[in-house]
């Protein structure tokens, strides 16, 4: 049994979920596991990156910003792309935790269709027909309830206080 992969799921509308999966990554790497990391919708580059490439840590950054930035057609094809790497790199065996970061929020985007490059019953169907050894995460908001039931743990990161309020941008460094 403690052989066996997990699902965890990062969601919630507080700063976190990204840098929870992250330093997860960094310590499964420390550990000899071998880590893939695909970002949904990040399309810039983050401090993260060049860190995690050292660590000998794959990351793919497939999405091309958030759903206000481009076109519906833009954001339909980069998901596809996206999730044909990712049954690519999941079937394949070659890891032993895989990160699909903001993929809970691709899953609750409502502006455009999405189910026909990216269903919630495909993704559903590949956590549970995934190397039994691999562990995954999935991060990003409003996570939907049949992955949270799916899923070995769930965190909610809720926002109590954050300078973002105050007008303050990203700071490199801590969000990018």
């Amino acid at each position: 049994m403690k052989d066996k992969g997990r699902l965890l799921v990062y969601t919630g509308d507080g700063k976190g979920k990204t840098t929870a999966a992250m330093g997860l990554a960094i310590r499964a790497a420390g550990r000899e596991k071998r880590v893939l990391i695909i970002q949904y919708i990040k399309s810039r580059t983050t401090g993260e990156q060049a860190s995690l490439k050292k660590l000998g840590i794959d990351m793919y950054q497939t999405g091309i910003g958030f759903t206000w930035t481009k076109t519906p057609q833009e954001h339909r094809d980069a998901l596809q792309k996206a999730w044909a790497l990712t049954k690519d790199k999941i079937m394949s065996g070659g890891y032993d935790v895989v990160i699909l970061d903001e993929l809970n929020n691709a899953l609750a985007i409502e502006r455009f269709p999405i189910d026909d490059v990216l269903s919630l019953q495909e993704v559903l169907h590949l956590i549970k027909n995934r190397p039994e050894h691999m562990h995954l995460v999935i991060t990003g908001r409003s996570a939907k309830q049949q992955l949270i039931d799916l899923a070995d743990l769930v965190t909610e990161m809720n926002p109590i206080k954050h300078y973002y309020d105050e007008g303050v941008p990203a700071i490199v460094g801590i969000e990018k």
